[in-house]
């Protein structure tokens, strides 16, 4: 058996998977990657990783990251927005933070593995490349935001949850003792703690917010006054303060002429999207002018649509669906899955 570094957030999935490995027979130690700053309201989940730890026998550390989480997650977030883009935060902080953390971690400690509690694999291919696998339970699989992990980090990663879906996980930690058994599950965007997203950036940000511009509809004609780009998404329609007698989304934001391009639901549906910012797993690349099928998720809870995927000789993977999808999102993770639900890659979306 092996000595493994958990990641204990303090909620249910983190503890489960400790206990499991523990159970299992390997020696686990949990390490939480401490992200806030003193006084912060997630201070009671360190406390509750805390208790999980004492409860199940094992030591406990805490990894201090505040500094890289600010500038590898909440600085890029906080740009993507200024510009007109809806980013992945989990996407970047798993890779460059979590991961990152608890692999160091990992190495000072003597041990052979880290482990987390999201719902998805790791399996190794016959071509002896590793890749994330979907879980199980796909109304819980969580491999959309893992696509970004490395070829090494992979390597040193256990997933056992996998196999679970939620519900059985809850069950193992009740019969375990462990009090985060009925713990909520945690909200998407874990340091907006109060507010919306577009709050937490005007508190945050020393840049100036975007100001106000017009909302335009398909051709031009203007419609309304926006309160500025940070605080809109493609696919929004709640909070436009438009009355146009019929459903009106946001279609696209144009950050150079500050203007939101409203359409009718219609308007949000593409044949075809763009990615860059691309990280293979199956495969090492695809050769330019090379296709090969896929099955492709747009946002996490999109359940995904058939594809053709060509590289581009700019480096760029075009991707043409078999039936339209609704509200691609630049900024947004496409993530690109083989017919066994293993990721093939990923990249960042933008519209041509």
């Amino acid at each position: 058996m092996s000595r493994v570094v958990v990641g204990l957030s303090g909620g249910v999935d983190s503890a489960t998977t400790a206990y499991l490995l523990k159970a299992a027979g390997h020696e686990v130690i949990g390490v939480t990657i401490k992200t806030w700053a003193a006084g912060d309201s997630r201070c009671c989940e360190l406390e509750d990783a805390q208790e999980m730890a004492s409860r199940m026998g094992i030591p406990h550390y805490v990894h201090a990251a505040a500094s890289d989480f600010q500038s590898l997650v909440v600085a890029p977030f906080i740009d993507d927005y200024l510009h007109g883009r809806t980013p992945n935060p989990c996407v970047e902080c798993n890779r460059y933070v979590k991961w990152a953390q608890l692999l160091e971690a990992a190495a000072a400690m003597g041990a052979e593995y880290v482990a987390t509690g999201h719902y998805a694999s790791v399996v190794r291919l016959p071509n002896g490349r590793f890749a994330i696998r979907r879980a199980s339970s796909l109304r819980k699989d969580q491999s959309y935001v893992l696509y970004k992990l490395t070829q090494e980090q992979l390597a040193h990663t256990l997933l056992p949850l996998g196999d679970y879906d939620k519900e059985e996980v809850r069950s193992i930690a009740a019969k375990a003792g462990l009090s985060a058994a009925q713990k909520p599950d945690s909200q998407e965007i874990c340091f907006v703690t109060e507010g919306d997203y577009a709050d937490y950036i005007e508190r945050e940000t020393e840049t100036e917010m975007p100001p106000p511009g017009n909302f335009v509809d398909e051709d031009g004609n203007i419609l309304g006054v926006h309160k500025g780009v940070a605080h809109y998404t493609v696919g929004q329609r709640k909070g436009l303060g438009l009355a146009l007698g019929y459903p009106a989304y946001v279609k696209e934001i144009d950050t150079e002429r500050n203007e939101v391009i409203i359409g009718g639901e219609a308007s949000l549906y593409r044949s075809s999207i763009l990615c860059d910012d691309l990280n293979f797993m199956c495969v090492e690349g695809i050769a330019p002018g090379e296709k090969i099928r896929a099955f492709v998720k747009i946002r996490y809870n999109h359940k995904g649509a058939s594809a053709t995927l060509e590289k581009n000789d700019d480096g760029t993977i075009s991707i043409a669906f078999d039936e339209p999808v609704r509200a691609a999102t630049p900024g947004q993770s496409a993530v690109f899955y083989d017919e066994d639900g293993c990721i093939i890659g990923g990249g960042k979306i933008w519209l041509r």
